[in-house]
């Protein structure tokens, strides 16, 4: 079963690299053997992951060659996933430099990378980008809407632990409250009748 992923990004610049590195057999056997393709169409558990995000980084490449990457955040669901082949995300105002709305006009091609700190996992994805703009009473909105061409799952071996800061929060908040509850309970023994 070929693997989607593979198909477009290793090139054969790529595929030299690999072998020059001898990782080359190992890549050829495991991504690019068999007729079906794997890893174009988002299942269960692509979605669940992206639904959970915060935020993830899109890259597009200028007219003139250059690469471009973006931070795009928001609340967890903000990135939803419409079908196993589509993505959807409200482009919210930033800074107004348009710099990956002007990339997309010469090329809709777009690579997004996703990290769950937490859980150290990682998830690439490449897919084209349309941007439909969306006028709202007070603003322009764009809705930005990516066809998944590929994608893959990266190992978590340099993913650095990080924790969101509500969820250490709602963790001391539980340790707090376990700690009054024990303190209560340590008070009405240690005031009971016969106890010193």
């Amino acid at each position: 079963m070929s693997h989607a992923f593979a198909n477009i990004a290793f090139t054969p610049a790529v595929r030299e690299a690999q072998a020059r590195d001898g990782s080359r057999a190992r890549y050829a056997r495991t991504f690019e053997s068999g007729d079906t393709v794997r890893n174009a169409e988002l299942g269960p558990d692509e979605e669940a992951f992206i639904h959970a995000q915060r935020s993830f980084y899109m890259a597009t490449v200028s007219e003139t060659g250059w690469p471009y990457v973006q931070h795009r955040g928001g609340g967890p669901g903000f990135l939803r996933v419409v079908d196993p082949k589509t993505l959807s995300f409200t482009d919210l105002p930033g800074n107004r430099q348009f710099i990956s709305v002007g990339n997309l006009v010469n090329d809709d091609r777009v690579a997004l990378i996703l990290v769950d700190y937490a859980h150290r996992s990682r998830l690439k994805l490449l897919g084209r980008l349309a941007v439909h703009e969306v006028a709202h009473a007070e603003t322009r909105q764009r809705e930005m809407t990516i066809h998944i061409e590929a994608f893959d799952w990266n190992c978590p071996q340099h993913i650095p632990v990080r924790f969101e800061a509500e969820d250490v929060q709602r963790a001391l908040d539980e340790r707090d409250q376990r700690i009054a509850e024990l303190e209560g309970v340590l008070a009405k023994l240690t005031s009971a009748p016969g106890i010193s």
